[in-house]
């Protein structure tokens, strides 16, 4: 990650205050008493890397990245998409070390965290515990989704899904204005994520443009048709429950 100092700045709306449930003590305070500071990085940064140890925890405050592991001759496996409010580096924090790298896919803003202090309030805080174990759990359901559709959905099916996952997940966000993407999706991004050729996902990706669900602009995406997406990927979507606090 980049090694500027992390800049103090007050943030009584932190993202993360909206995903945790703190004690009554806990929420008193604040996680801003963890902050150490922020971090603006453009697109395409490192925020992490994989095998690192980290002393810190991140959360993304503004913008979308993305979790990824490659080969060693430098095929990209795209795992997962971060959003404004979620953790990052906790799984490193608790195992160690990085599992995976993070890239920034849009310009971000991280908001920094005392690794020790917050988990920390974790272990004496029930609720905050539960809550980041429930977020754990959101999180596992969406990898769940992704490895059907890498193993069993078609390509179009696939790519159905991702593009309403991805516009589910930024909607709340205010980062999918008119169901325009605001941030620089690639069909490269796309192929990484399923496992497909970028040949093959150009043909996808056109294909659905044909069918009127989504329309394909250079580095993004407009939503044309959010439920035909999830009829032709069988898939009923995030529901209620992901975006509740907690």
């Amino acid at each position: 990650m980049d090694d500027r100092p992390a800049e103090r700045n007050g943030c009584p709306d932190c993202p993360i205050e909206g995903r945790v449930r703190l004690s009554p003590e806990n929420h008193r305070f604040g996680l801003d008493r963890f902050k150490t500071g922020e971090i603006d990085l453009g697109a395409g940064a490192g925020i992490v890397l994989e095998g690192a140890r980290e002393p810190n925890l991140f959360a993304l405050a503004r913008g979308v990245a993305f979790r990824h592991k490659s080969l060693a001759d430098g095929r990209r496996q795209i795992l997962g998409y971060a959003f404004p409010g979620d953790f990052l580096g906790l799984r490193g924090a608790l195992l160690g070390e990085m599992q995976h790298s993070i890239d920034a896919m849009s310009a971000v803003r991280l908001c920094v965290f005392d690794r020790a202090g917050l988990l920390r309030m974790f272990a004496t805080d029930p609720g905050a515990a539960y809550a980041v174990v429930r977020r754990a759990a959101k999180d596992e359901s969406i990898l769940d989704e992704n490895l059907l559709s890498i193993g069993r959905r078609t390509a179009l099916e696939s790519a159905a899904y991702l593009l309403a996952l991805l516009h589910q997940r930024a909607r709340p966000a205010g980062l999918a204005p008119e169901g325009r993407f605001a941030f620089p999706l690639t069909q490269q991004h796309v192929a990484d994520t399923l496992g497909l050729s970028i040949v093959h996902i150009n043909r996808t990706l056109k294909r659905l443009a044909e069918l009127e669900l989504i329309a394909w602009l250079d580095r993004g995406c407009v939503i044309r048709d959010e439920a035909g997406l999830l009829d032709l990927a069988g898939w009923t979507g995030l529901g209620e429950a992901f975006h509740q606090v907690g």
